[in-house]
């Protein structure tokens, strides 16, 4: 590897993007050994980061355009991890969703976060082909079914929040890849009008589930929400986002909601809402702009690819963090129902951010090979 970086030349290694995503990391950890003191989440954190700035280095200095060539080989891998997950006494099935592995040292390992890395593979391999024309039916039908199948495998986990972060990486990559128009300003407005439609029938079908429904009208009537009942994680951090008020909260008694336990999951889900505690409107401030600074050093590079699917797999990355971002914050201000998505690089959670890792390598071996031909 170190004869490969002397060849590559550390002048083109993107020092910046790594230096963004580590520090996030960082900080996040900080947050996570404030959420949750007498716990050791922010240990296996700072393992999972040793690990994951391996796994980035390794596709850094690696030909991406080789591995997106195998990149069916890794989809079908993940799609059979997947599969592995549901099978009754390996899979752990966890608040009602059995979508982890334990992994013996480390812990637990959700493997649809790393599926969806793979999932972009293909996506950008199957549309990263030269072309001169607008995307057929075929593409689409074929593109939808690349992303259909580990979706359907992951609500089979009966994990919504999962599902919804997948979507953006298919409508990133078809919107890059020449489609027409009118087939977008179709979904949009079939998407506006069976939205309602299919929500009724996901009711009376009981596929959406009694929780389910308690927290979407948790978000559409939050003044009649049971604040002890199904209202009490969205309540609580609002609550803990209003506590940090300009600056951050002065908790070294100890007394925030997250230390005393009111705040669940202060660790992973309510991550952001911990760090508005703690930081205040400024830190808070802080970290989105750090995200914007991260996300634009992809975009940078995807603009900078030398082939089309170097700077798709770039787009899906994008599309799928920022979507993770927006749906977190908006967990933590109440303006999102509780789905359970993680805040990328600063929530506990080994899988998540390996993956991001991997897929900020894939970034930066795009960026190493942009004069390559």
């Amino acid at each position: 590897m170190v004869a490969m970086i002397q060849k590559r030349g550390l002048r083109d290694f993107d020092w910046l993007l790594a230096i963004l995503a580590i520090g996030i990391v960082c900080f996040g950890t900080i947050q996570i050994r404030y959420a949750q003191p007498t716990e050791n989440f922010w240990v296996k954190q700072l393992i999972g980061l040793g690990i994951a700035i391996v796994a980035m280095l390794a596709i850094a200095f690696n030909d991406y355009r080789k591995l997106l060539n195998i990149a069916p080989a890794f989809y079908v891998f993940g799609l059979l991890l997947l599969l592995i997950v549901l099978i009754p006494g390996i899979g752990l099935k966890i608040n009602g969703q059995r979508a982890w592995i334990r992994v013996p040292g480390i812990g637990q390992f959700q493997p649809s976060e790393f599926v969806k890395v793979t999932t972009a593979m293909m996506l950008a391999r199957y549309f990263g082909k030269h072309r001169t024309s607008v995307l057929t039916l075929k593409e689409l039908a074929i593109g939808g079914l690349i992303l259909g199948l580990p979706i359907a495998l992951i609500l089979l986990e009966h994990d919504v929040g999962q599902v919804l972060t997948y979507f953006p990486i298919l409508i990133v990559v078809l919107f890059l890849s020449a489609i027409r128009m009118r087939f977008v300003v179709a979904a949009i407005v079939l998407g506006v009008l069976m939205l309602p439609f299919a929500y009724w029938v996901g009711v009376k079908t009981h596929l959406v589930k009694n929780y389910q429904q308690e927290r979407i009208n948790v978000i559409l009537d939050p003044e009649k929400a049971d604040r002890r009942g199904f209202g009490y994680n969205t309540w609580q951090s609002i609550l803990t986002v209003g506590e940090g008020g300009l600056l951050g909260a002065d908790n070294s008694s100890g007394h925030s909601q997250s230390s005393l336990k009111f705040l669940p999951e202060p660790h992973t889900d309510f991550i952001f809402a911990v760090t508005a505690g703690s930081t205040g409107f400024v830190g808070c401030i802080i970290v989105l702009l750090a995200y914007v600074l991260l996300l634009s050093r992809l975009i940078t590079g995807a603009k900078r690819a030398p082939d089309r699917m170097g700077m798709l797999v770039i787009m899906a990355t994008v599309g799928g963090v920022t979507c993770q971002i927006f749906i977190n914050v908006g967990m933590a201000l109440g303006i999102l129902p509780v789905i359970g998505v993680p805040l990328p690089l600063m929530s506990a959670g080994l899988a998540s951010l390996i993956a991001t890792f991997i897929a900020i390598g894939f970034a930066m071996s795009v960026q190493l090979r942009r004069f390559v031909n």
